[in-house]
């Protein structure tokens, strides 16, 4: 009772006209940036990090949630009719989208998409209404062994489960372990990686760093692959859906939720995975079996469902405890931590107004994203046609204005530049960029963690696991690290007695 209290309370805030207009310039802003391919949400609130400086943070919230929300709308747009996704939540999308798309059914595979995300959303943001008060309450009582286990667990998670390789996982984490050390020591004033430098003394800002290697380092990357020609988009009119049509998807926007919700609250990646597991039980549970990879709308409601309701499980982790799961929700919280406020259990009692009018805000988002995606979808299409080079020097061009922002230091630029050049060799050499962000943000919270526990302990490591919370946590790392090689082990088991 006291949450829908709560959430009314919300709708009071982000139904005000300021609020409405941020909301609106979000969704607006996040579903032209998720059809354009390579500009991801991250890069896209990234961006606009330093721009919201001067902003109540409420609003900037609001803004980003519908960046966040508009991105994955947008992208399934171009996925379906490009077959070039604009946002890895959308790559399952254009299995069944494309052939749709090239059979002329590509106005029913955008209907099926955006009332899916329209469905997916506003199931999943009312779990999050129903469960992050209740992660918060017991969140409260995590000590910093139980906080230390969440972030190994989250460092683990992140490099197993995403990029070709969990070697190359491990050595994007490290990477953003090491830019998160340069600064001063916080316990003991020791300057580290700083090379004599006063101006890194305060270490890297996060911003740098997502802009970095989120902007420059995919502006890069695609200068340097620049001669091959976008593809042409195909032609489509306004989305609609037939009576058939809704027969057979809106069991399968149903069941997207209960995949993608639990995936997106725990640490694994974001929604990748749960997008890929919905086709999967669609085209098991499926009538026409025979249409999968040829243009089967349930292929494509299933996982724009299960894409959507995953954002809002995201949101349940970061808020009450402070833990980002995705890129976006890693760049989030470097921008909550750039207004003083550290999301975790207590956020919900510092700062309901904020908290829950963000909440009451996704509602409002998902409302004018299928009002506005419904209509315009062709014309977001036409976005495709802007000049690759015209698109990345802005982006370029708005990366550089930011990271000045930040410190009004030349340094910053130079900075930036270096971080860059290290997201383009990570993409080169196929390192994902989540594992890096993820490291430099929560790295130097764990060490805080860590330190904090031994001293607790009296420097014994039997306080790293003093609690049932922690060895349950630490069960579960081991079963993720020790699971392929048992996969391995069986497969090779099974090769020697066929």
């Amino acid at each position: 009772m006291d949450s829908l209290t709560s959430l009314i309370d919300g709708f009071g805030t982000a139904l005000t006209p300021i609020n409405l207009l941020w909301a609106a310039i979000g969704v607006l802003l996040g579903t032209a940036i998720g059809v354009l391919p390579g500009i991801g949400p991250a890069m896209a609130v990234a961006l606009l990090l330093p721009v919201t400086y001067g902003l109540e943070p409420t609003g900037a919230f609001i803004m980003f949630a519908g960046i966040y929300y508009g991105a994955m709308f947008g992208g399934s747009t171009t996925s379906i009719l490009l077959n070039t996704p604009g946002e890895s939540a959308a790559v399952v999308a254009a299995i069944e989208g494309n052939p749709m798309a090239k059979s002329g059914r590509g106005a029913q595979a955008l209907a099926a998409a955006a009332i899916g995300h329209f469905a997916g959303g506003m199931i999943g943001t009312t779990l999050l209404v129903v469960l992050a008060p209740t992660v918060a309450a017991l969140a409260v009582d995590i000590g910093a062994p139980d906080y230390l286990a969440l972030m190994v667990l989250a460092f683990i998670a992140v490099t197993s489960v995403l990029g070709s390789s969990r070697i190359r996982g491990l050595a994007s984490l490290l990477i953003g372990l090491t830019i998160g050390l340069v600064g001063l020591d916080q316990m003991t004033g020791q300057q580290r990686l700083t090379f004599g430098s006063l101006q890194l003394a305060d270490g890297i800002d996060v911003v740098i760093v997502a802009v970095g290697l989120f902007a420059i380092g995919e502006a890069l990357w695609v200068a340097a692959h620049l001669r091959r020609a976008p593809g042409e988009a195909i032609p489509v009119g306004r989305p609609w859906l037939g009576r058939d049509d809704v027969k057979r998807t809106w069991k399968s926007w149903l069941r997207g939720p209960a995949i993608g919700f639990p995936f997106g609250a725990i640490p694994a990646g974001g929604a990748e995975i749960p997008t890929f597991l919905s086709y999967v039980t669609e085209k098991r549970l499926s009538k026409h079996k025979e249409q999968f990879g040829k243009g089967a709308i349930e292929g494509v409601a299933g996982p724009e469902s299960a894409a959507s309701a995953s954002a809002a499980g995201t949101l349940v982790s970061m808020l009450t405890l402070g833990l980002p799961t995705t890129a976006v929700a890693a760049v989030m919280l470097a921008a909550f931590q750039q207004y003083g406020i550290q999301p975790g259990p207590l956020l919900f009692e510092r700062e309901p107004e904020l908290v829950w009018g963000l909440i009451a805000s996704l509602f409002v988002g998902m409302v004018l994203l299928l009002a506005l995606n419904l209509p315009l979808a062709p014309v977001w299409a036409k976005l495709l046609r802007i000049p690759r080079p015209y698109l990345y020097a802005g982006i370029l061009f708005f990366a550089a204005v930011g990271a000045y922002a930040v410190g009004g230091e030349a340094l910053d630029l130079v900075v930036l530049l270096v971080i860059g050049l290290i997201g383009l060799g990570m993409r080169r050499y196929g390192l994902p960029v989540l594992p890096a962000v993820i490291g430099v943000i929560l790295g130097p919270a764990a060490e805080q963690q860590l330190r904090r526990a031994l001293q607790i302990s009296d420097g014994s490591l039997t306080g790293l696991v003093n609690t049932p919370f922690s060895v349950t946590v630490y069960a579960v790392v081991l079963v993720l690290l020790a699971w392929p090689l048992v996969r391995k082990a069986a497969r090779r088991t099974d090769r020697t007695t066929v």
